[in-house]
């Protein structure tokens, strides 16, 4: 018997697979063929063969109708289902990754379309696993997910963060659970660049920790010796417990949260560092008006905000936000002070970036020099064929007057 025949096919119109051939790995709805293969036909989450017009087997995906990316590849050997060995062998790869890369287990251990495993993100924390799935493929086999990441790793505690916003796009339902062990802490231990930190696991955002800028939480290190620093969008102080690792003479945390700026505070104790920071809550913009307004100045400033432009029809209002906080930013920094400025939004291109500082800069009547880049770590991986996983951009800027 045909193994092929054992899942069904997704058939494309013609000239749609050029974009897979090249590495790609999402299928949009208008690119199927519906008439050869209806997609009302198939199941959220299901496995398929993918086709090209004329019928030839081209790679393995998880459709799902409800979504516009109706599938989204996970193997180009035909058949291969997405079952716990295909499961064991993605998983010890990334593994393979981060262990040549870190030598204490505290990353990104699975990174999406990047790690081959479209729609699943694992972050560790020793032998705490946060799992975060966000299409009906992965969702379907979720059972098979947490035992393969068992048997790899024997987490103490596997917990499910179920609960983005990108779900509701794929027609997931949101939830917290967990999956392996318990009760659940609190707060989890972890350490980056030679400083521990305690991060909030049910309770925290995304998946209670940022690991994504951790390379240039390192570079920011080297502008901080005897500095004030300024930590804007700061959550639990990641970037300016860091610096006061560093050498800082003092950092000031700014949050939304009160609960995240009390971590932040308690972080920096862990670190010996209590006397050392001061925080203030409220919305950015409005701390940051407070501050120029006083006359306060600081020798390093980071803006590391949430994405402004989530979604490509806010392009104009976000690239107005990145702008304006970034002149805020400037305007209380001494001259010759350095800004650190970093957008998560992958609709914001690199140059876009910069050019919101440029504007910024020039409004504000003030000299910019960009000293260095930034990007996302190595557990964060970058699809050479899929842009859309290239998302996180730093610049570290002198600005002056």
């Amino acid at each position: 018997m045909d193994q092929t025949a054992t899942f069904p096919s997704l058939r494309l119109k013609k000239n749609e697979d050029r974009r897979l051939r090249i590495g790609h790995r999402w299928i949009y709805s208008n690119e199927v063929d519906v008439k050869a293969t209806p997609l009302t036909a198939f199941e959220p989450g299901q496995q398929v063969i993918v086709e090209d017009y004329r019928g030839k087997p081209l790679a393995m995906a998880c459709v799902n109708p409800a979504s516009l990316i109706s599938a989204r590849l996970y193997s180009r050997r035909v058949p291969q289902p997405l079952d716990q060995p295909f499961l064991a062998r993605r998983l010890q790869a990334a593994l393979a990754l981060r262990e040549l890369v870190f030598t204490k287990p505290y990353y990104r251990l699975v990174y999406g379309e990047s790690d081959g495993l479209p729609g699943l993100v694992v972050d560790r924390f020793d032998r705490i696993l946060v799992v975060q799935i966000t299409t009906a493929g992965m969702e379907r086999i979720k059972t098979q997910i947490i035992e393969a990441l068992d048997a790899l790793l024997q987490p103490s505690v596997l917990l499910l963060r179920n609960d983005t916003a990108s779900r509701q796009l794929e027609g997931l339902e949101s939830y917290v659970e967990t999956a392996i062990g318990g009760p659940l802490p609190e707060l989890v231990q972890l350490e980056e660049n030679a400083t521990r930190f305690e991060a909030p696991l049910s309770g925290g955002q995304k998946t209670g920790w940022y690991y994504d800028h951790r390379l240039n939480r390192q570079r920011l290190q080297a502008y901080v010796r005897q500095r004030r620093v300024l930590d804007v969008f700061s959550y639990i102080g990641a970037w300016g417990v860091q610096a006061l690792q560093a050498g800082a003479e003092a950092v000031t945390c700014i949050d939304s949260s009160g609960r995240f700026l009390e971590l932040a505070k308690h972080n920096a104790g862990l670190n010996g560092h209590a006397d050392a920071i001061s925080c203030l809550q409220g919305d950015a913009f409005e701390v940051l008006k407070g501050l120029r307004d006083a006359g306060e100045h600081f020798d390093v400033v980071v803006l590391d905000p949430p994405a402004f432009i989530k979604r490509r029809k806010d392009s104009k209002q976000g690239l107005a936000a990145y702008q304006r906080i970034n002149r805020l930013a400037m305007q209380v920094l001494v001259s010759g002070g350095v800004l650190l400025s970093a957008s998560c939004s992958w609709h914001l291109k690199r140059s876009q970036l910069l050019e919101a500082m440029r504007k910024a800069a020039a409004i504000n009547g003030q000299h910019l020099q960009v000293l260095e880049q930034g990007h996302q770590g190595a557990d964060h991986p970058v699809h050479p064929a899929m842009g859309e996983t290239d998302y996180l951009k730093a610049y570290l800027a002198r600005v002056g007057r």
